[in-house]
């Protein structure tokens, strides 16, 4: 038996209800490799996995968890053999799957990723699918080239960017952090942003379509209004990478950015991300993340702690990256 956190429904009300339950390896779905889960972390799509309603979540009952990181106890797939440490993130695992918020977890083969030299399991899971997201991010702006100029992060005290501005920073980019939470600047400044925007000067769409150009990049974990904004403050050929919709789906914007400005609107998908460059992705995390600034970041939870934690991250109360150790 292991302890996992489960969430389940009520089919009269249609309420659901997260609590710490044991299950046993017959209780987990089918897959090609089980593993003892170590850590995992608490993202926004976990917190709409565990709320009442259910957001994501089709099937009960559910074990949530986007992402874990741990050891290998059993494999039919020769790729990987008990006592490989090995990371999951992405390809619907918590949703349609369930995921890493129990000690074990069985899933395919195809989903994990060895992990890489110079981090260990509960590193891996500070990273996590945030800090993964934002490598990914980082990768698509130096592959179009980040042109002179400070590098915009919005959302800079959440998951992705708290990642992206430890990572531009130690890539040598001045780094211009977004936060609608005066509280957050020291926080923000220790990660090695140069400059606090305040998201009031910013989170509002413009009549004008072009603003002076003064970001050589963005990483853009809001979306809505303030993408749109951003769009028309890029300078000529910059590109933003868009990770995130906490601002809303929408984007109410013109295309001349795109037209008089060749500005590049670069989206980021990190759930069905190919085999090789998540593994790019890993390696350059484990290289050019600074250790020190990735623990700043980190805020310690056990399993029991997630339904709090749920509700904390949809309301954007929760900094940096939490995580979750599952044996605690």
């Amino acid at each position: 038996m292991f302890d996992a956190l489960v969430v389940n429904k009520d089919e009269e009300s249609g309420k659901t209800s997260a609590a710490v339950a044991q299950l046993s390896l017959d209780d987990l779905p089918s897959g090609d490799v089980t593993v003892a889960v170590e850590y995992s972390t608490v993202n926004y799509k976990d917190g709409l996995c565990i709320a009442p309603g259910g957001g994501l979540v089709r099937k009960y009952p559910h074990v949530p968890g986007i992402d874990f990181a741990g050891t290998v106890e059993a494999s039919d797939d020769d790729r990987y053999k008990p006592g490989d440490k090995v990371v999951l993130t992405g390809w619907r695992v918590g949703e349609a799957h369930w995921g890493g918020y129990a000690q074990k977890a069985r899933v395919k083969a195809d989903w994990l990723v060895p992990l890489p030299q110079g981090l260990d399991t509960r590193q891996a899971m500070a990273v996590g699918t945030a800090g993964f997201t934002a490598m990914l991010a980082v990768m698509a702006l130096e592959d179009h080239g980040i042109k002179a100029g400070p590098v915009l992060v919005t959302g800079a005290a959440g998951g992705v960017g708290s990642v992206a501005t430890a990572i531009l920073a130690n890539l040598g980019y001045k780094v211009a952090g977004v936060t609608g939470r005066p509280e957050t600047a020291d926080y923000l400044t220790s990660l090695g942003a140069s400059q606090i925007v305040a998201r009031d000067e910013i989170n509002e769409t413009v009549k004008r379509p072009l603003e002076g150009e003064t970001w050589g990049g963005c990483v853009d974990a809001v979306g809505g209004a303030m993408l749109a904004r951003v769009l028309g403050q890029m300078k000529y050929g910059a590109s933003v990478a868009a990770v995130g919709l906490a601002g809303g789906a929408g984007l109410p914007a013109t295309v001349i950015p795109f037209l008089l400005r060749g500005v590049n609107l670069l989206g980021i998908d990190s759930v069905m991300q190919p085999y090789d460059n998540r593994v790019r992705a890993w390696e350059r995390v484990a290289k050019d993340l600074p250790m020190d600034k990735l623990e700043a970041m980190v805020q310690p939870a056990t399993l029991a702690d997630l339904p709090q934690l749920g509700a904390d991250i949809l309301k954007g109360q929760v900094k940096g990256r939490v995580v979750v150790d599952v044996n605690g």
